[in-house]
C-alpha cells in the first residue's frame, strides 16, 4: 500500500471513528510525524480528505475536521438517496442472483443488537454488501460518487450505534434489498432502499435530538 493511502485511511478511520473530533487541526508536518510519512504522502491524503469533505480550510492556513451536525446528515442523505437507488436499481438489473441470495441469508442470520462485537461483524457485513453492489452496477462514475457518501455515513452510524432496535430494523432491511437484487426486482430494490434511507435518516436525526440538552426552564 502506498504511504498516501495508508495515511489517508488511517485518518479516515480516526475521524470516523471520533479520535479526531470535528475542529481538530489537521496540519500537514504533524501528521506526517505522527503516522510515520514524509510530507509528500501526508499532503496527497490530507488532499483527498479535503475534495471527500471530511477536512475544511478553516483559515488559510489552517485545515480542521469538518463539522457534522444535522443539517448535514440531512444533506448527506438527499444525496445518498438518489445514488443508492439507482445503485440497487442497476443491480438488480446486472447483479449476480447468488451473491445476492447469499447476501441475504447472512442479513437474515445477523443479530447486531446482542454486542458490540455482533454489531461490528454487522457493519462488517454491510461493507461487503456495499463492495457487491459496486461490483454489480459496474459504473465507475457512480461507485466513485458513493465513496465520500460511505466515508460521511460511518460518521453518522456512530451517533446511532446503540440504538439495538434500529439496528434490528436495519437487518431486516438490508436482507430486503439483497432479496430483491437477487430476483431480480429494479423497481423493489429501489423502493427498499428508499424505505431503508427513511428509516435511518429518521433515527439518526433522533439521536442528535435526544443527544443535546434542551434550554430554557426545565
Amino acid at each position: 500500500m502506498r504511504a498516501s493511502d495508508r495515511a489517508y485511511e488511517s485518518l479516515v478511520e480516526e475521524i470516523q471513528g471520533g479520535a479526531l473530533a470535528p475542529g481538530a487541526v489537521i496540519g500537514e508536518a504533524a501528521q506526517a510525524a505522527r503516522l510515520g510519512v514524509s510530507r509528500t504522502p501526508m499532503r496527497e491524503a490530507i488532499g483527498r480528505l479535503v475534495a471527500d469533505g471530511l477536512v475544511r480550510q478553516q483559515s488559510p492556513r489552517v485545515l480542521v475536521v469538518a463539522g457534522f451536525d444535522g443539517g448535514d446528515i440531512r444533506a448527506l442523505f438527499e444525496t445518498r438517496r438518489a445514488l443508492e437507488e439507482t445503485a440497487a436499481r442497476l443491480a438488480a438489473a446486472r447483479g449476480d442472483a447468488v451473491a445476492f441470495g447469499e447476501l441475504a441469508a447472512e442479513f437474515r442470520a445477523a443479530h447486531p443488537e446482542s454486542g458490540s462485537r455482533a454489531a461490528d461483524d454487522y457493519y462488517a457485513l454491510i461493507a461487503r454488501f456495499d463492495a457487491a453492489l459496486d461490483v454489480a452496477v459496474d459504473n465507475v462514475y457512480l461507485t466513485q460518487a458513493l465513496r465520500p457518501i460511505r466515508a460521511h455515513l460511518a460518521r453518522a452510524r456512530r451517533i446511532a450505534r446503540d440504538n439495538a432496535g434500529r439496528l434490528r430494523d436495519s437487518v431486516a432491511e438490508h436482507a430486503l434489498i439483497a432479496e430483491a437484487i437477487a430476483a431480480g426486482d429494479p423497481e423493489l430494490a429501489a423502493h427498499a432502499t428508499h424505505v431503508h434511507l427513511h428509516h435511518a435518516l429518521t433515527s439518526i436525526l433522533s439521536s442528535i435530538e435526544h443527544a443535546t440538552p434542551t434550554e430554557g426552564p426545565q
